[in-house]
């Protein structure tokens, strides 16, 4: 278990579109200039765009693996520990932070369901 720092970055390569920005500390993660996660190297822990309940749920469920990062309208933003996630479960959470961001006709061509 566990997902390095390069194989998060290749899985978020795999989605369409997306954009990294670099801050001092961390990377920003942005699709059609929104931002929908932050790498922090150093700490190998990612913040990721959820859904208030979603949010809620991952901490409930896991503080060992997800704690609050803050809420901003009607998402709140998680962050997750890389050592302590699988591959499959992050792949789930990026996508749906990037589904969460990226233009409705964007989604759309992916086959997925736009609406939150």
């Amino acid at each position: 278990m566990g997902v390095s720092v390069e194989e998060f970055l290749a899985l978020v390569a795999e989605l369409p579109e997306v954009t990294q920005g670099y801050g001092s500390e961390w990377t920003s993660l942005k699709v059609s200039g929104k931002g929908f996660g932050y790498l922090w190297e150093r700490t190998e822990t990612v913040g990721l765009k959820a859904t208030i309940e979603e949010q809620m749920a991952l901490v409930a469920e896991r503080p060992d693996v997800f704690e609050v990062q803050f809420t901003a309208g009607r998402f709140g933003w998680v962050v997750v520990h890389l050592a302590k996630i699988d591959r499959d479960e992050l792949e789930e959470l990026v996508t749906e932070a990037w589904r969460l961001t990226a233009p409705r006709k964007l989604v759309e061509a992916q086959g997925l369901d736009p609406t939150p």
